[in-house]
């Protein structure tokens, strides 16, 4: 496993989070992983054997690239072989300015685009092994993109106190911080992302909780509650089931046994 994550160039730190790359080998053998949701939008493109996304009791193939919202709940992907990613993770209430797209609920959308003709560059510069050029053409496209939109000031401060906040800050604050009232701000944020401020807020306080299990299997999940604003450990086991499928406890024991036989990176859930 390979992954590397790039800074945006600042015209672009507004909407992007980040570009990353990342490479793994799944065998001869069609392999299943999953993704777990969290407060950004992703922008995929892949390169290798193909990549699928369990849909209605079967498999959808999926074209690249190919755009990962907001889901609720885990995603199963599949993908064999050796499978290369690069990716651009975008805060929700841009990506679809950025794209040109309107905006719709959570989960893979499959969409006709000119980014799409960026595929045969990256697949050629991916396999010759110049990730850092292919970063950039993708960095390229985005600048362009990104100086043909206005900036929504109040979306973007909005953005900014959640972000800071790690999605524990009420509506009602998120609206001060943004200089707008409840219903402005709610009527535009959910224009621009698809979801409401409480949705994004929700999903990023639980990244918060995941990353934290993860990386530090024995935390306390009273106290972990408690800091990350969850009315109590209750409150914070319904929210982590609700967006993982599992309870802190069962996720932290899992993060305890796979890094005992994966040191090299998370095994309980994957980006991309």
């Amino acid at each position: 496993m390979q992954h590397q994550e790039f800074e945006p160039p600042e015209e672009l730190r507004d909407a992007i989070k980040c570009f990353w790359y990342d490479q793994r080998d799944y065998g001869e053998e069609e392999s299943g992983f999953d993704v777990m949701p969290d407060g950004y939008a992703e922008i995929i493109f892949h390169i290798g054997s193909g990549c699928s996304v369990a849909q209605d009791g079967g498999m959808r193939a999926l074209p690249s690239p190919f755009l990962m919202g907001l889901p609720n709940q885990p995603m199963r992907f599949f993908a064999k072989g050796r499978l290369e990613i690069v990716g651009v993770r975008c805060f929700p209430w841009t990506v679809f300015d950025l794209l040109g797209l309107s905006a719709e609920k959570g989960g893979v959308r499959i969409f006709e685009h000119p980014i799409a003709r960026l595929q045969g560059e990256l697949e050629s510069l991916v396999r010759s092994g110049k990730i850092d050029g292919a970063v950039s053409v993708v960095k390229q496209y985005f600048l362009g993109a990104r100086a043909g939109i206005a900036v929504d000031s109040m979306l973007y401060k909005a953005g900014v106190a959640m972000r800071k906040a790690n999605g524990t800050l009420p509506v009602s604050e998120v609206a001060a911080a943004a200089h707008a009232t409840v219903r402005t701000l709610e009527r535009n944020f959910k224009q621009s992302s698809g979801h409401s401020v409480k949705d994004v807020s929700g999903l990023m306080r639980f990244e918060q909780a995941r990353n934290r299990l993860w990386v530090y299997p024995d935390t306390n999940i009273a106290g972990l509650a408690h800091e990350l604003g969850y009315t109590d450990q209750s409150h914070l086991s319904r929210e982590f089931k609700r967006y993982s499928g599992t309870t802190p406890g069962a996720f932290a024991r899992k993060a305890r046994k796979g890094k005992r036989v994966e040191s090299g990176g998370p095994v309980a859930f994957v980006r991309g």
